[in-house]
């Protein structure tokens, strides 16, 4: 109940910032950090000692408010973009969602999670980050050797301001070629964001000028069930490059008959 009530004060200060510079129309609508200071002091709301953590709720845990969705056009979606050092923008994009494929045939993997991780494991998206991580998910996906070289890795991107990559991984193929590996990870409610992506791309480009980057994001499906994406962006819009889903099970639980069809496809 309390994050329904913390959430619904997020949507009521999202929601005053946008109809006081929404002008029917126009496809973005810019604003400031201070914004939120101004709407929830106007609203007699407690701002949250964190103040991204108002737009990073609105972003990957909830809906915008139903009056924000109504101003839609057909086709079209807002996101809320940085686009520097504490300034933000609602921008109408072509709806664009990255959600699993429930039709995909899930590959099983023998699960070489250490149980004392899965028993401690904070939070959904640490838990899946672990699994991607100690099942080496990403080398099975991508086909690299590849290495986790930060958590969430917090700096600035020019034109972009604050970003936060939940991790990042370095990778080399046969042929001696480098990698740069931004892993977007989201677990229960959280949904996979096209902005998460365009920022965590920008900032690749931006501070790994001389690797490749191949953006990835992870979602559970279910506690055993993961998809991964390989993104990229394609005449502006993130696309996705490729999906595969991997079930986590006992080693004993892959048959020869699942052996068997893996090796026919």
């Amino acid at each position: 109940m309390e994050a329904k009530k913390v959430m619904n004060r997020y949507a009521a200060i999202i929601e005053k910032i946008f109809f006081s510079k929404y002008i029917k129309g126009e496809e973005e609508v810019r604003f400031v950090r201070e914004d939120l200071v101004r709407a929830a002091k106007s609203l007699r709301i407690e701002l949250p000692k964190n103040l991204g953590d108002v737009i990073y709720s609105i972003r990957y845990r909830t809906e915008l408010p139903p009056s924000i969705l109504k101003t839609q056009p057909k086709g079209k979606e807002w996101v809320i973009e940085g686009r520097g050092r504490a300034l933000y923008r609602f921008r109408l994009v072509t709806e664009n969602r990255i959600v699993p494929n429930e039709q995909l045939l899930a590959i099983k993997v023998p699960d070489a999670t250490p149980e004392i991780v899965s028993s401690y494991a904070l939070s959904d998206e640490q838990a899946l980050l672990a699994k991607v991580r100690y099942n080496r998910l990403l080398d099975v996906f991508l086909g690299l050797a590849t290495y986790s070289l930060q958590n969430h890795l917090r700096t600035t991107v020019r034109d972009l301001g604050q970003v936060e990559i939940d991790e990042i991984y370095v990778g080399i193929d046969k042929r001696g070629v480098q990698f740069v590996l931004p892993v977007q990870a989201k677990g229960g409610m959280d949904q996979l964001s096209v902005v998460q992506a365009r920022q965590d791309i920008a900032c690749c480009h931006e501070k790994f000028q001389n690797l490749v980057c191949r953006a990835i994001s992870a979602q559970f499906i279910s506690a055993n069930l993961i998809a991964l994406f390989e993104l990229a962006i394609d005449d502006g819009m993130v696309k996705i490059v490729e999906e595969k889903h991997y079930r986590l099970v006992p080693g004993n639980q892959i048959t020869a008959d699942d052996l068997k069809a893996y090796a026919s496809r």
